[in-house]
């Protein structure tokens, strides 16, 4: 019979409540549909940058699964470790492939006139944060599994995910200023072939930043609140504000799947429908 077990030789007692196997399964299940088809997808279509979503979905289904196992061995700090910081750094690696997603994009439709900042910097700049980000949140992740580094560690995490919503901000503002310009300006200098879907790839971006950025609000929260608070005490929380959502963002980016993104495609068919500036702009 499981049962909440304190580590072994100490009173410190890891998990506030016995993790839900029901729950962690139905969860597996999930991710591991999705998962299986983007990865399905970027390998048949040949859209690398769509790798690092498809780690993310491989980290959700190993922290689920290690969950499960957690369920009927709670005084283990190997399995808590491994789940928390696998579901913690999951939403990361779905940033990384966004960031080059919103790149490819205006690239893709030559609208780099249109953006803020240049989209071969975009991408390196978003993604080097995105591993700052990543570094700084498994640091933390590793210290909250010590009682006395526990408080510490939860500071740093919040920190990390202060600078994934900090560098998801401005990514979203870039998004908007090049969405408002490109229609601005896309009927009087441009005719844009079908083939280069931009609005439901931006469309797909927003959805999918709106969702991390709620669900590392929630994290910031969770952590900020201490480790007595509602959100970890209950488990239910982290389900509706962190596992649902992350799901809803794999199968978002499924359903939009950025493979119609590839910069220089259509540049040479000449077929009156491709996105082409105007001269006048163009000099």
């Amino acid at each position: 019979m499981a049962q909440l077990r304190p580590v072994s030789g100490t009173d410190h007692y890891l998990w506030k409540f016995l993790p839900s196997v029901l729950a962690a399964v139905i969860f597996i299940i999930l991710f591991t549909i999705v998962t299986g088809i983007v990865c399905w997808r970027t390998v048949k279509t040949r859209s690398w940058f769509c790798i690092p979503f498809a780690l993310g979905g491989l980290f959700q289904v190993i922290g689920y699964a290690v969950r499960v196992f957690a369920h009927y061995r709670t005084d283990l700090i190997a399995p808590y470790t491994v789940q928390s910081c696998f579901i913690l750094l999951a939403p990361v690696l779905y940033t990384a492939s966004v960031y080059m997603v919103l790149g490819r994009l205006i690239c893709s439709v030559h609208g780099e006139r249109f953006s803020i900042v240049r989209p071969a910097k975009m991408t390196k700049l978003f993604v080097l944060a995105d591993f700052l980000s990543l570094n700084v949140q498994g640091d933390g992740a590793g210290l909250t599994v010590k009682k006395k580094t526990e408080t510490v560690g939860k500071y740093i995490v919040v920190a990390g995910l202060l600078i994934q919503l900090i560098a998801f901000g401005w990514f979203v503002a870039v998004a908007l200023v090049f969405h408002v310009r490109m229609q601005r300006n896309v009927d009087k200098e441009c005719r844009l072939r079908p083939k280069v879907p931009w609005r439901q790839g931006l469309r797909m971006i927003y959805i999918c930043s709106a969702l991390i950025t709620l669900r590392s609000i929630f994290r910031v929260v969770e952590y900020v609140m201490g480790v007595d608070s509602y959100l970890l005490i209950n488990e239910w929380p982290m389900y509706a504000f962190d596992a649902a959502p992350m799901w809803i963002v794999q199968a978002a980016f499924l359903v939009w799947f950025p493979d119609r993104f590839k910069p220089g495609q259509y540049d040479n068919i000449e077929d009156g429908h491709m996105l082409v500036g105007n001269e006048s702009a163009r000099q």
